[in-house]
């Protein structure tokens, strides 16, 4: 769908080495972008880049040999407060742009799941590493238990009391836990007796949740990857640690709402505390990490380099499709007594001069603005379909760029 929507542009001939930009219209099953990359500044910033590389590998040689081993790595100094607003667009550019074919076609339902930690939570998870560490083991658990491996997305929150919590969509396993792996090894003692029983007999070790149907299994496996030390905060973690929502699950219809669902741009201030750090992590080398993730799914997107006249007009075409949407944001505003600043060669009589020298007192009040996307002609749009929005903007161009009437573009 996408190489046919690209298809339809009229292609600029290929980089010949010359400087300058070259538009690039780039089309995904839930993007629709537009690029001015500059290939030749690309081509320089690459080299210098290996040749950094080059001389910091000939530097790291002679250390080895003057001290017989390589320098400790540095002490991390960063410190993250918050998600930033460039993780969030990324996620939301790359969410929309993830071919979701390889999980639709297991034929399985598509749950929200939710994995918490204990009340107690600072000795189970002091660090992002250790929250992104359990994550790591529930991955290999569940590959483990269910005979394949999890496909889907990841993204970490936190709560108001500031304990992280895990949001998963992907597949929900029928049947109970570990049945497959029984059903192997019954056939691998099977050709065992068949062979005269030579050599070690297959063994099968039993896992935790096994016989269990997936619910039951994802809070015994998660409650015993976070094997919280205090056995009352482990039985309650037992019993409230993991929610499995299937009406949220059912609402990804397309990209653009996956990917709206898990920026939250709908409620963004109600729910803005779930991206904030708590203090534990804003100590240097305790931060979260990656704030998301996907797995076993790739991105499906093509690419046309667009002729310039062309490429503006499709800029304009799209920041005006984004305009007609009419999508706005809530934002904190300044309000002063007056409205807005009042010159003092203006100033009439007394009262106004009392206005003048009067303290502002300075009140904040909270308005809806309208959203304004690819101002400059470059940026994003998050649909619901790429491809379609794609094949319109091409007929559109072309009848705006193309003969008769119009002007040639044929050189690059």
């Amino acid at each position: 769908m996408v190489s046919a929507a690209a298809g339809l542009f009229t292609k600029r001939p290929g980089w010949a080495g010359e400087e300058g930009p070259r538009p690039l219209l780039t089309i995904a099953p839930g993007v629709v972008s537009m690029s001015w990359p500059d290939v030749a500044r690309r081509e320089r910033t690459a080299e210098r880049l290996q040749e950094t590389a080059r001389k910091r590998a000939d530097e790291m040689a002679r250390y080895l040999l003057e001290h017989g081993t390589l320098p400790e790595d540095p002490e991390p100094t960063r410190t993250v407060t918050e998600w930033s607003r460039k993780s969030r667009a990324r996620m939301t550019r790359r969410l929309a742009e993830l071919d979701y074919g390889p999980l639709l076609r297991m034929g399985l339902r598509l749950p929200m799941t939710t994995l918490t930690y204990p009340g107690d939570w600072e000795v189970v998870a002091p660090t992002g590493k250790a929250v992104k560490r359990h994550l790591d083991q529930f991955r290999k658990r569940f590959e483990r238990a269910w005979g394949f491996a999890f496909v889907g997305i990841w993204k970490l929150e936190f709560q108001h009391r500031g304990a992280p919590h895990l949001h998963l969509w992907g597949p929900e396993p029928e049947g109970a836990a570990g049945d497959l792996r029984q059903i192997q090894h019954a056939a691998a003692v099977l050709a065992w007796e068949a062979a005269g029983r030579k050599g070690r007999k297959p063994y099968c070790r039993p896992a935790a949740g096994d016989g269990l149907p997936y619910r039951q299994w994802l809070s015994v496996v998660w409650a015993d990857i976070v094997a919280h030390p205090d056995p009352e905060q482990r039985r309650r973690h037992l019993r409230a640690g993991t929610a499995v929502d299937y009406r949220e699950g059912e609402r990804m219809r397309d990209p653009r709402r996956l990917a709206v669902y898990f920026t939250k741009h709908g409620s963004f201030s109600a729910k803005e505390y779930q991206h904030v750090v708590p203090e534990l992590w804003q100590a240097e080398g305790a931060g979260p990490g990656r704030f998301w993730g996907y797995w076993g799914l790739d991105p499906a997107t093509a690419g046309v380099e667009l002729h310039p006249e062309a490429a503006v007009w499709a800029g304009r075409i799209l920041r005006r499709y984004a305009r007609a949407q009419g999508v706005t944001q809530q934002r904190t505003v300044k309000r002063v007594r007056g409205g807005v600043a009042i010159p003092t060669d203006q100033v009439v009589g007394l009262a106004g001069a009392q206005l003048v020298t009067a303290p502002a007192r300075v009140r904040y009040r909270k308005v809806r603005r309208r959203v304004v996307r690819l101002g400059n002609g470059r940026g994003f749009l998050c649909v619901n379909d790429g491809p379609s929005l794609a094949a319109e903007l091409a007929r559109a161009v072309d009848r705006l760029t193309g003969p008769p009437g119009g002007t040639d573009i044929s050189s690059p």
